[in-house]
């Protein structure tokens, strides 16, 4: 039997940037504010957090600073996958030892690999992962899907805990919901989708939106726990012009703008991303004020 990280909504919280280092003042009032707004759980380093353009050390740190501000009041998952099972490894040892409660295990991307490989790959850091193993599936970003059946195999492994489903194949959701039951647990990895992988026995989201709104991407996740789903479409459907502003560029560029916009330091990227286009961010912010974000 696996052990829940969480339920309800996990933000993928962003990495604030300042003058090309790590903003740790605005870092840590984002995650004291995600918190007293009722977030279940915080996802450190992530692609939202920009995890693939932090030094190593930076990476390291934004992981500690992170599990060290929220002091045990939500859980915190690292960022810790690579398409280097190697640096996966020392980076989930390291995530463990400064006391993420669990870590996030994207696919590999680029040099990618056969279901084979990705079963070896996972299980040999969650063969030495202290703490719960997430897997993250999204092709889109790494031309790598994780199958139903490969899902089945990993989620033998008592140390994988659950999937972040980003596909958007509701399809193959339901397959790996089909075929592994109560053996993982699945997370929709799309704000579009929170109500339909949760009416297939998800457990919630790991979210950009919380970002801006926690406790509604939250009480979305609620509501459908306890079985109020009209509630939770009514509100999915309402935020779904924001959440697509939220995805008018790649992931994180507008977000970034949103969260600098809120006060949540510089709307500052690492390169290759650059800042939200103008039009985007007309749309973006019309759309925050109707929310009363700005």
């Amino acid at each position: 039997m696996h052990n829940t990280v969480f339920t309800g909504a996990a933000t993928a919280i962003i990495t604030p940037f300042r003058n090309g280092s790590v903003d740790y003042e605005s870092f840590g009032r984002l995650i004291d504010w995600q918190i007293s707004e009722g977030i279940s759980a915080i996802v450190a380093a992530g692609t939202t957090g920009e995890g693939s353009t932090l030094t190593d050390s930076e990476h390291r740190e934004v992981i500690r600073f992170c599990v060290e501000r929220a002091a045990g009041r939500v859980p915190i998952i690292a960022g810790t996958g690579s398409n280097d099972t190697a640096y996966a490894i020392n980076l989930t040892k390291f995530a463990c030892d400064a006391g993420a409660d669990a870590v996030l295990l994207v696919t590999p991307y680029y040099n990618k690999a056969t279901q084979k490989g990705l079963i070896e790959s996972f299980t040999a850091v969650a063969d030495i992962s202290a703490k719960p193993v997430i897997l993250y599936n999204v092709p889109s970003r790494t031309g790598c899907n994780i199958l139903p059946e490969t899902a089945k195999i990993l989620s033998q492994h008592p140390n994988i805990s659950g999937i972040k489903e980003a596909s958007g194949n509701i399809s193959q959701i339901a397959e790996i919901a089909a075929l592994c039951g109560d053996d993982i647990d699945i997370y929709s990895g799309n704000d579009d989708q929170i109500l339909p992988v949760m009416s297939l026995g998800g457990k919630g989201v790991i979210s950009v939106l919380s970002n801006l709104m926690p406790a509604e991407t939250d009480k979305i996740c609620r509501d459908c726990l306890e079985g109020r789903y009209s509630e939770a479409r009514a509100a999915q459907l309402r935020l779904l012009p924001l959440i697509n502003a939220l995805f008018s560029e790649v992931n994180p560029i507008p977000v970034k703008a949103a969260m600098s916009a809120m006060g949540y330091g510089e709307n500052e990227l690492r390169l290759p991303l650059t800042c939200l286009e103008q039009e985007h961010q007309k749309t973006l912010f019309a759309l925050m004020r109707e929310q009363k974000l700005i």
